[in-house]
């Protein structure tokens, strides 16, 4: 299926599925823990039988602006570790559509300069047009490479690598941007 799962904060796809009469409209997309992809949605026409061919349509403006906010959340995470200090830790987001929220460790509040500075950044990169790129690695490799994990979370033998040029480099199965200035602003 070329629609993603729900997982790591991000969204599921929506779309529609259809083929020889048939019509089903993806509201959500999951998986299971053994990763098997669910569709939730409605058939609006006709029926499936095993053996059909049918053909997958993701809603691409949507996952584009999925795309975006997430690429947003990995320069977040970049310039709160630059502005803040390294004790910086993802603790959890949401990635949608229409926004992002990014938890993260913090002993006290942000002062307004602090967030001003943390922004500007963020833009920066945004402005730079940095080269977005993800690799298939072994974990051990990631990690001797400097890549942040979420160590709460369970990694394979091989993990995908996102690295915006000198700025971030995370292990992430998210959807991304090719270019941060795909992003607009921040």
């Amino acid at each position: 299926t070329p629609f993603y799962a729900e997982s790591g904060g991000q969204i599921g796809d929506t779309g529609h599925i259809f083929g020889n009469g048939f019509q089903f409209v993806v509201h959500d997309t999951k998986k299971n823990r053994e990763g098997t992809y669910f569709h939730i949605g409605k058939i609006n026409a006709g029926s499936v039988e095993v053996g059909d061919v049918l053909s997958a349509q993701i809603d691409g403006l949507r996952r584009a602006r999925i795309r975006r906010n997430h690429t947003a959340t990995h320069l977040l995470h970049a310039a709160l570790r630059a502005n803040c200090g390294e004790h910086i830790r993802q603790a959890g987001s949401f990635v949608g559509d229409e926004y992002l929220r990014f938890d993260f460790t913090q002993p006290e509040s942000l002062a307004s300069d602090m967030l001003t500075s943390i922004e500007n950044d963020v833009n920066n990169s945004i402005l730079q047009s940095k080269h977005v790129e993800t690799e298939i690695t072994e974990v051990q490799e990631a990690i001797e490479a400097g890549a942040m994990a979420l160590f709460g979370e369970k990694y394979g033998d091989n993990v995908r690598m996102v690295r915006i040029d000198d700025t971030s480099l995370e292990l992430c199965g998210g959807t991304h941007v090719d270019r941060t200035s795909e992003i607009g602003s921040f």
